[in-house]
């Protein structure tokens, strides 16, 4: 790892950069056609009145490298927070500098000052190189859950009243 990296708390004027981490990392997912993103409901929802997560920029030699967004969770069996990490990305010019793993010690260290009990992430079972990298870092797949999810239609069905 540089000595030139830099981890900060994005700001407002981070959205821009934000938006194209995101994109970014949607085409690297092959989801490129599932980003609706934009500038001003990333403005609203990271920095508005009540923030739904928080973002972290890494910037290597003076670049934008990449970033985190994580937000608070809640473990009712430990009876403590968690953080969550949404989003995980270094741009492929800048991977093998140690901005990943410093992104991840980064949020490791709030998670340890805030009290929490656990610090997850969701990756795609195809991202070999990811699910390597985790490993590496001590980190164990939760095998025995199945993620679900009510998008679109089918969470205005359920949200609707009969």
């Amino acid at each position: 790892m540089s000595a030139a990296l830099d981890i900060a708390p994005a700001t407002p004027a981070d959205v821009p950069l934000i938006l194209g981490f995101i994109r970014e990392l949607a085409e690297y997912e092959h989801l490129s056609d599932q980003v609706t993103a934009t500038e001003d409901a990333l403005r609203a929802t990271l920095f508005g009145e009540r923030p739904a997560a928080e973002v972290l920029i890494a910037h290597h030699d003076g670049v934008a490298a990449g970033f985190a967004l994580y937000f608070q969770n809640y473990s009712t069996f430990l009876a403590k927070p968690g953080i969550y990490l949404e989003d995980l990305y270094v741009r492929p010019d800048q991977r093998g500098h140690g901005i990943g793993r410093a992104l991840l010690a980064h949020i490791a260290r709030l998670a340890v000052a805030r009290g929490c009990g656990r610090f997850e992430w969701s990756v795609l079972d195809w991202n070999a190189p990811a699910i390597g990298f985790y490993r590496r870092l001590g980190a164990a797949p939760q095998d025995e859950w199945t993620i679900f999810r009510l998008s679109g239609d089918a969470l205005k069905a359920l949200a609707s009243p009969n």
